[in-house]
């Protein structure tokens, strides 16, 4: 008996022993990664009328705004009609995109790094995540958010997305799919929609009111903050 009880101290000692021990809990597997940190985010300021977009409406002092093709300083419109500011693509000749840069920090996107945005679109346009590496190569993504009846807020993990590259500043895209990228140090992020805009009134262009990216912040060095 006594040889017995001894067995069950020695078991229940050993059960304790593991049950200590790190990645035990949980099945082995350790706590789960936390969510990445708010990188940045940009709601734009409030605009007379619906006029052609600057860095003045950018409110967040630590981003730069850039414009693509670039050629006509009036493709993107930037307008508080309905009460929400937002960037308009009607008047784009041809695609276009739109991305912001943080004077500080490249961002690494890998993991549970995210978009979130509002959103609405008019016709068959589409607004499409864009990112530019830190060796300078632009990748445009396949997910696509396309909401015409009113504004919609969308999230979606950049390593669900798949990518082709994409010719700057034509905003053309090149090749096929990439079987991988490496978004571990992303230096500027934005949207894009590949088809030219109608004009004024409904039939073609797309909106983007605010804009959140979830990322964790990678120091820049001097000589590669953005101009």
């Amino acid at each position: 008996m006594k040889r017995q009880l001894f067995a069950w101290i020695l078991l229940g000692m050993a059960a304790s022993a593991l049950a200590q021990q790190p990645g035990a809990r949980g099945g082995g597997r350790g706590q789960a990664p936390q969510p990445p940190p708010l990188f940045f985010k940009e709601t734009w300021k409030q605009a007379p009328g619906n006029v052609p977009v600057t860095q003045d409406f950018v409110t967040n002092p630590d981003l730069k705004l850039s414009l693509y093709p670039g050629s006509n300083k009036e493709d993107f419109g930037v307008t508080s009609e309905g009460n929400v500011p937002h960037i308009w693509t009607g008047l784009c000749a041809s695609s276009c995109a739109l991305t912001l840069s943080h004077k500080d920090s490249y961002v690494d996107l890998t993991g549970k790094a995210k978009i979130r945005w509002y959103s609405k679109t008019s016709g068959f346009h589409e607004v499409r995540p864009v990112v530019k590496l830190a060796d300078g190569t632009w990748l445009i993504g396949d997910h696509v958010d396309a909401n015409v009846f009113d504004y919609h807020e969308s999230e979606f993990y950049l390593s669900e997305v798949r990518w082709l590259k994409l010719d700057m500043p034509k905003v053309q895209t090149k090749g096929t799919l990439l079987d991988k990228v490496d978004l571990s140090k992303v230096d500027a992020v934005g949207f894009a929609d590949l088809t030219p805009g109608s004009g004024h009134g409904t039939g073609g262009y797309s909106d983007v009111a605010w804009i959140e990216v979830y990322g964790k912040p990678v120091k820049r060095d001097t000589a590669s903050q953005p101009n």
